[in-house]
């Protein structure tokens, strides 16, 4: 049996910055952990599997389900899951250190209910809507049909914040990291 840990949740719609800032909290913290999530989706751009993502088939995926191995899951967007493994937590607890996950708004909230004493669940807020799709279309990855998509997801999970044990304003990187830093130093010491 794996000593239990902590774990902390990144959860945003796209564009808002939580990648960027727990790439920031990976870097100045080496107690934390990335928690890589598996997906049915095909990588982007340089990603790799067992490093971004752990990339598996659809038909994969839904034996994991089957088999209960995972913690939580679900369908982002149509035929597409997304779902972290519980072996992937227990790798690294057993490490000693503190997991952290840049998880979309639905998947950080199943974990924030599953793992209530444990966890701090943080929303990434971005200034507005406009900017978030301002974000999104710059990014120049996704066609315009996916893009509707990506959009559409924001509006909704912009409502789950007040869900969150914190909001966290993302209207300047720099500060939304430092902030971040403070958050999750008080938190690992708790």
């Amino acid at each position: 049996m794996t000593k239990e840990g902590k774990l902390i949740i990144f959860s945003a719609p796209s564009g808002a910055g939580k990648t960027t800032i727990v790439h920031h909290l990976l870097q100045k913290m080496p107690k934390l952990e990335f928690s890589i999530s598996a997906t049915t989706r095909k990588p982007r751009g340089d990603e790799k599997d067992g490093e971004d993502y752990y990339f598996i088939s659809k038909e994969e995926f839904l034996h994991r389900i089957a088999k209960k191995q995972f913690v939580e899951f679900e369908e982002v967007y149509s035929g597409t899951f997304y779902g972290t493994l519980r072996t992937e937590i227990e790798r690294i607890w057993q490490k000693g250190k503190t997991v952290i996950f840049d998880i979309d708004v639905e998947g950080g909230m199943h974990l924030k209910r599953k793992y209530d004493g444990q966890a701090l669940a943080v929303f990434v807020q971005p200034p507005s809507l406009e900017v978030l799709i301002e974000r999104l279309t710059g990014r120049g990855t996704d066609s315009t049909e996916k893009l509707q998509e990506r959009f559409a997801k924001a509006e909704k999970e912009l409502k789950y914040a007040p869900q969150f044990d914190i909001i966290l304003k993302n209207y300047d990187l720099e500060t939304a990291c430092v902030q971040a830093e403070k958050l999750v130093d008080d938190f690992i010491a708790d």
